[in-house]
């Protein structure tokens, strides 16, 4: 059994209580001593930190990294200029997402920086690796610390710590190389919660400084470090999909409403054919928001059925939604059923409860 892996700020952790759970082989902070609703709000109306040091970074260089990463992601990623970054995929030769992942050019053509979700590092290195077109390909997974800064004054916060720095330089999936306490930095306008705010990329040595340092000059602007759960509601709220709910190994993009990353039209890459042949047939399942009308609260899982008892979906994620204050989930759901307004059931511990599909985002950030 491999021993559970901490990440550079594993003692802050400790220091401010958290409580502490095994999430994809790391120990981290499920929630702190205020509780999952006070971190969520707080990211909402304040500003929250958040550990995401365990999350993957693989670099592509060289004169074959630009063919490299078209061929392994589905976005366009010659359009990319220098400090910007895109949302995009890693699909399978079946057309599934093997992840989902962020792609920074660092240099365009030559220099690339993926950042893939923590449960899926080995995996995500070993498929760029075995899929590799040329181009020098190295884990930097154990060089970076990463802290996610989230919420209406994230911006005055970062612009407290990097003195030079103007949150109004940066655009959305916009970032800065920069320096902090004289180590490499990266500056991103990037997130997870829908809210205003950037990912800093630090070299691990200094990011249980740079944690302490966001916390100390963010007292008067009510910063607070926020664990998992609250990082659950808070994308659950946006219906961001997450690998291992909406998406896997077996989901089309256009399934998972990702179709806007697939630049199909542009380039080829792994996955392209069966990705334009099933959606060509035609929807088989549609990816949905909806809200319970009835007690309960719809869990990953838990299968949905028409008003007249047939299964017709699964959902995918679920929660009591801390800033509404209603139960809401995110579901796989026949075509037919997906439509704003349509009515279905969940089945939860084996009652059939009414639902309803919403718009989404359920929450639309400050």
């Amino acid at each position: 059994m491999s021993e559970v892996k901490r990440t550079p700020l594993y003692d802050e952790h400790i220091k401010l209580n958290a409580r502490m759970v095994d999430f994809a082989g790391w120990s981290m902070p499920v929630q702190y001593e205020q509780g999952l609703r006070y971190e969520h709000d707080s990211v909402r109306n304040h500003v929250g930190l958040f550990d995401v040091s365990h999350m993957g970074e693989i670099r592509v260089k060289g004169e074959n990294a630009l063919k490299t990463v078209e061929h392994l992601t589905s976005n366009y990623v010659e359009g990319l200029t220098k400090g910007k970054a895109q949302y995009s995929l890693l699909c399978n030769k079946n057309g599934g997402v093997v992840d989902d992942l962020i792609v920074y050019c660092i240099e365009p053509g030559t220099d690339y920086l993926l950042c893939v979700n923590a449960s899926n590092r080995e995996k995500d290195f070993n498929w760029v690796f075995e899929n590799n077109l040329g181009a020098e390909i190295s884990d930097e997974g154990n060089f970076w610390g990463q802290i996610a800064v989230q919420g209406p004054n994230a911006y005055e916060l970062v612009e407290r710590i990097f003195k030079n720095f103007k949150s109004s330089d940066l655009k959305n999936f916009e970032f800065l190389p920069t320096t902090y306490n004289s180590v490499q930095c990266i500056i991103a306008k990037t997130g997870y919660t829908g809210e205003k705010g950037f990912e800093l990329f630090v070299d691990k040595k200094e990011a249980a400084k740079l944690w302490s340092e966001l916390l100390d000059k963010g007292k008067d602007l009510n910063v607070t470090p926020v664990g998992l759960g609250a990082r659950d509601t808070l994308r659950t709220e946006m219906k961001y999909s997450l690998y291992g709910h909406e998406i896997d190994d077996t989901t089309f993009p256009h399934e998972a409403a990702l179709s806007w990353v697939v630049k199909a039209g542009k380039k080829d890459f792994i996955g392209k054919e069966p990705i334009l042949e099933a959606k060509e047939k035609g929807y088989t399942k549609k990816l949905v928001g909806f809200k319970l009308i009835g007690r309960g609260i719809a869990r990953q899982s838990y299968l949905l059925f028409s008003p007249d008892n047939q299964e017709i979906g699964v959902v995918t994620s679920g929660t009591m939604s801390p800033t509404l204050n209603e139960a809401i989930g995110i579901g796989f759901i026949k075509p037919e059923f997906a439509k704003i307004g349509s009515e279905f059931n969940v089945q939860i511990r084996g009652k059939l409860v009414s639902a309803v599909v919403v718009e989404t985002p359920f929450v639309k950030p400050s």
